[in-house]
């Protein structure tokens, strides 16, 4: 059996690099990009969110940045954070795996088909 050196991720730890997929962001934004992208399903409090991040930050699979946009106004309690190279290999193959799951709700009739709809 092979050994897949990336372990699957969490819900949260998913929503939080997927959120960083497209560029840096503060927590906040994650908060928002999350409820945005789940219709309101899914609302990451700040206790989850900032365990989320600690964890994806001990792991090397994100990292804070200095500062976000430099025309914005200044908060010092504001923290900027962003994928590394290994955070994006891990949505990546968590993003792979979902697709899997998909396909095969789909082909269990849990989904429709584009035949059926």
């Amino acid at each position: 059996m092979p050994v897949n050196p990336i372990p699957p991720l969490t819900p949260a730890a998913f929503q939080v690099l997927l959120a960083l997929a497209a560029g840096q962001a503060h927590g906040y934004a994650v908060m928002q990009f999350v409820e945005q992208v789940t219709a309101g399903t899914v609302r990451l409090g700040p206790g989850t969110l900032y365990r989320t991040i600690g964890r994806l930050l001990a792991d090397g699979l994100v990292e804070e940045v200095a500062s976000g946009d430099p025309d914005a106004p200044h908060d010092a309690r504001r923290r900027y954070y962003r994928l590394t190279p290994p955070g994006r290999r891990a949505a990546e193959a968590e993003a792979a795996l979902l697709q899997r799951m998909v396909a095969a709700a789909t082909q269990a009739g849990l989904l429709p088909t584009k035949e059926r709809t």
